[in-house]
């Protein structure tokens, strides 16, 4: 018998066919299958005017119905476009049950290994080289090849998990920030930043210059503040901002944008022993591959940006000067590296 309760059953197989989606195409989706149970039986009185606050009812209601399962329905914004994504994930933060259907145990232990290098990368780069993702085989000890490694990471970011830009770094896809929130909220507490005015996590956007200020944000986050004509400052320490965050200027990036091609492969922070099996003297051999690297002096202002004189920017040749404008704006970050 076709009841009101058939639009949650429908919407729910809509949305696991298609994994992630954006929020206009679920509420989309959402219009259609009341229409569907309405065209059952006409007699069913289903409330739907498309407002915001109706979605959000209709969420909570499909969150009760999968909170016994330990799933959610929730939404992350994409970092890039700020479009607001939403998918069923679940709430076990202590693995990362998501993927055990796709991949095996060891290529889930390659991709933790990937998702740690992120999270500690210098700079708040959050990104890290394709030298670097295919490094970490050897540092898991395993018995995957790196044509094998090359094959896996591929598939990573097919399937959504990470991200490959132009210039062949990996970062940390929409659907792993939404699927693997919690998972990386008690893992990486320490080196998780969140965006100041949205509350979500980010690892690509902008970074106020002033020394010690903790202000980051979206892209898409800071023109919605700029929009306000009183907006004019750092919402922390009310420094004055430029209108565009693409000017050069005292904005600082965060993500990829943070560092230079080659300015990652020197070494790497300490790894955590929880997600490479290793002994003490490895560890420590880690270190000590840290404190060899030239060490960079504080921050200080510049032209209206903070200036990045390391030991190996001296050392880059005139072909790394050409790259990409937006590389030469790669600041030492407060309290990191």
């Amino acid at each position: 018998m076709v009841s009101s309760n058939d639009v949650s059953r429908l919407f729910l197989q809509a949305v696991l066919s298609r994994g992630m989606l954006s929020e206009k195409l679920a509420m989309t989706l959402w219009a259609k299958c009341i229409d569907a149970v309405k065209g059952a039986d006409e007699s069913l009185d289903i409330p739907h005017n498309g407002s915001k606050a109706s979605w959000e009812a209709f969420s909570a209601k499909i969150n009760d119905s999968l909170d016994p399962l330990d799933l959610h329905f929730g939404g992350q914004q994409d970092e890039t476009t700020g479009r607001r994504m939403w998918a069923i994930v679940n709430k076990k933060g202590d693995d990362i049950a998501q993927m055990a259907t796709d991949y095996s145990a060891q290529e889930i232990a390659y991709f933790k290994a990937i998702v740690e290098q992120i999270m500690l990368a210098r700079h708040e780069a959050y990104s890290i080289s394709s030298f670097a993702a295919l490094r970490e085989v050897n540092n898991l000890k395993s018995n995957m090849s790196k044509t094998q490694a090359e094959v896996v990471l591929g598939s990573f970011v097919a399937k959504g998990w990470l991200l490959k830009s132009s210039r062949a770094r990996y970062s940390l896809s929409t659907r792993t920030l939404l699927e693997l929130s919690k998972y990386l909220k008690e893992t990486y507490s320490g080196e998780l930043i969140e965006c100041t005015l949205c509350m979500e996590i980010l690892t690509r956007g902008i970074a106020c210059f002033t020394p010690n200020c903790k202000t980051r944000m979206h892209r898409h986050c800071f023109k919605n503040y700029r929009r306000n004509p009183k907006t004019t400052g750092c919402p922390s320490c009310k420094i004055e901002w430029p209108q565009d965050y693409n000017v050069e200027g005292p904005l600082l990036p965060v993500g990829e944008d943070a560092v230079k091609d080659g300015q990652d492969e020197g070494g790497r922070r300490p790894r955590r022993k929880s997600t490479v099996e290793g002994s003490d003297e490895e560890d420590a051999e880690d270190d000590d591959e840290e404190e060899e690297e030239p060490s960079q002096p504080a921050s200080t202002k510049k032209k209206g940006r903070t200036a990045n004189a390391t030991q190996d920017d001296d050392d880059d040749d005139d072909e790394e000067e050409e790259e990409e404008e937006e590389e030469q704006y790669a600041p030492k970050r407060r309290g990191r590296g």
